[in-house]
């Protein structure tokens, strides 16, 4: 319950909400290197990373595998499976070991119909993480056009 506490996606809960979450809540570890969730796979999880560092890559039809973004303590990914999404969107690969808490993406939305101030404040916080997430995406993506653009027009 106290890692739960110190997450910034739980803190501010209450003891109650707190305990309805780790009820649903699974710890899995994993070593340098491996695979969380591929780009494609099913999307049932969201996480958040308790220990470690994971980055978050996106490899498109056309190109090189990019790293959206790099998850460190406290960081939530996996947010797909939230949203009622089919697959993942991209691919999270663990940089070093790592620990994480995961949901159902369905009990995640369970919980949010069936206690709403939870659930409210819970997806107020996901929200935030999506569209920082998508900022953050959005100038790598103009980093990577610019940087396409000098080395195509370089003699």
């Amino acid at each position: 319950m106290e890692t739960l506490e110190s997450t910034p996606l739980f803190q501010g809960l209450n003891p109650q909400d707190l305990s309805l979450l780790s009820e649903r809540l699974q710890t899995d570890s994993f070593s340098e290197g491996e695979v969380i969730f591929g780009q494609g796979d099913r999307a049932d999880r969201l996480y958040v990373l308790v220990s470690g560092q994971v980055a978050i890559q996106f490899k498109p039809e056309d190109g090189e595998t990019i790293t959206v973004t790099e998850i460190l303590e406290g960081g939530v990914f996996g947010w797909s499976s939230a949203l009622g999404r089919n697959t993942y969107t991209s691919c999270a690969v663990c940089l070093e070991e790592s620990e994480t808490l995961s949901m159902l993406g369905d009990e995640l939305r369970e919980l949010c119909a069936t206690h709403p101030e939870t659930g409210v404040i819970i997806l107020e916080r996901l929200a935030e993480v999506i569209a920082s997430r998508l900022r953050n995406a959005h100038a790598h993506v103009v980093e990577m056009l610019q940087h396409g653009m000098r080395t195509t027009t370089e003699p």
